[in-house]
């Protein structure tokens, strides 16, 4: 239901945009056809013309007075406002109501001539909004790997036992927070990567990191029998691994 929604608003927005195109083109800035066909005209000559001086100042100029004519489109700014309204509703729902993931393990039933196979419903999603945390209470553990969009991730593994050998935690984030709770007796590796955000490792705190790729594990990690894997990815947003 929430997504044939979604999916409705979406064509919604998309219809009035051409609407909107048309009524710009024909009423409001009927010479903005002939400038275009212009600008894409100086973008073809000039590419041919190359690599000529002449060839590359009038492609650079088409190519800028293509992006003036673009950015001066009411379309664009109708557009541009419609997708800033939506996700900034979309925010504010899922800061209100957070969704809460608790796992239900479900075996699936083997049949005799196919190789039987287990499958469990994973701990986290990929969603494209909302927050994600590990439940309050014990759960079985099984190994994360989600993409999201906007929102906050919260694990704490001070509810599960975790298997031996290596566990794995991959996580790509395109805006919010993650945090993780370790037990202390367990070996951790962290490979992050960010293009702007602070992050907080077992107390090594940077509060300002542009554009970095950090690795940082513990000593014993490698030896240890029992070791989790973070490799996380956030372009805007916080990372915060410490013991609990």
């Amino acid at each position: 239901m929430i997504n044939r929604v979604k999916s409705e608003y979406v064509s919604w927005i998309l219809i009035i945009g051409i609407v909107v195109l048309f009524l710009e083109f024909s009423f409001f800035n009927r010479g903005l056809i002939f400038s275009l066909l212009v600008e894409v005209g100086m973008i073809y000559i000039g590419r041919k013309w190359m690599p000529r001086k002449s060839g590359k100042l009038l492609f650079w100029l088409g190519i800028i007075f293509l992006i003036i004519s673009i950015f001066s489109m009411i379309t664009l700014k109708f557009l541009l406002l419609a997708i800033l309204i939506h996700f900034l509703i979309q925010y504010i729902q899922t800061k209100r109501n957070p969704a809460h993931i608790k796992p239900v393990i479900v075996e699936s039933n083997p049949k005799m001539e196919k190789e039987t196979v287990v499958r469990s419903s994973p701990l986290f999603l990929n969603q494209l909004f909302g927050q994600q945390k590990t439940p309050d209470h014990v759960y079985e553990w099984s190994d994360i790997n989600i993409q999201t969009g906007i929102g906050d991730t919260v694990i704490d593994l001070s509810y599960t036992v975790l298997p031996k050998g290596e566990t794995v935690i991959n996580i790509r984030n395109l805006l919010g927070n993650i945090q993780i709770l370790v037990p202390y007796d367990i070996e951790i590796s962290v490979n992050h990567s960010v293009l702007a955000g602070s992050v907080e490792i077992l107390g090594s705190q940077e509060s300002k990191v542009f554009n970095q790729n950090l690795h940082i594990q513990t000593p014993g990690f490698h030896q240890a029998e029992q070791r989790i894997k973070i490799i996380t990815s956030i372009p805007v947003g916080d990372l915060e691994v410490k013991r609990v």
